[in-house]
């Protein structure tokens, strides 16, 4: 896993020269990389299509294989003006494993990884580009995450500085009962951690088990 917009740098200007499409040399050169060492790729990049811009997050699983194309649905600050917004949640198998994607803001939304869970995510997966003050924000929503939805977590922030900003790093992995499991701290780092999926979780614990939306007032 890398970073929002990993393959870019963080920006909202001048994307016509850093877009690229799904069929773009450098994708099926990272699908090969991926082919050669079965393993599978999670990285954030500027998306070129026809109805526009889109900050995406690409998916490619451990054989190769585009497994997916995730586009950030909450866009913030200056993205509103700059990215066209992703109109679908969606869980993605890969490694023959469900998992939720997220782009940064989005985790701290909690309505988007409970319908990721609700329609089978075995892991959440946030890719961001975080920066300061809201460092803080983030380590505390990725895990809230974990724990609203009795699933593991896994988030990974930029670290240093672009456009402006001081990225907050902070990536970690959230076990499903929002303990923080490992962590590369807010420098340049890079860590591996087991991640157990599929655990039974007692009912009286797992919050999918308790909800009333009739009470919610959903609309």
């Amino acid at each position: 896993m890398f970073p929002e917009l990993f393959l870019s740098g963080y920006t909202t200007v001048d994307l016509n020269e850093i877009a690229i499409g799904r069929s773009h040399p450098l994708v099926h050169r990272l699908g090969a990389l991926c082919r050669e060492h079965r393993t599978a790729l999670m990285l954030g990049f500027v998306e070129d299509d026809v109805a526009g811009y889109f900050n995406s997050l690409l998916i490619i699983d451990r054989d190769g294989d585009l497994a997916a194309v995730y586009r950030k649905t909450h866009l913030f600050g200056e993205e509103k003006h700059a990215f066209v917004a992703g109109d679908e949640i969606h869980t993605v198998e890969v490694a023959g494993v469900a998992v939720g994607p997220m782009i940064c803001f989005e985790t701290e939304i909690p309505e988007i990884a409970r319908t990721l869970r609700r329609t089978g995510a075995e892991v959440l997966t946030t890719v961001a580009a975080n920066m300061k003050p809201y460092g803080p924000d983030h380590e505390l929503a990725v895990r809230a995450r974990a724990l609203d939805n009795r699933i593991p977590h896994v988030y990974v922030n930029r670290v240093g500085h672009e456009s402006g900003f001081e990225f907050a790093g902070g990536s970690l992995v959230a076990s499903s009962d929002g303990t923080t499991q490992a962590s590369c701290g807010t420098g340049e780092n890079v860590t591996e951690a087991v991640v157990r999926v599929g655990d039974r979780v007692p009912s009286v614990i797992d919050y999918i088990h308790h909800l009333r939306p009739a009470l919610y007032g959903h609309r």
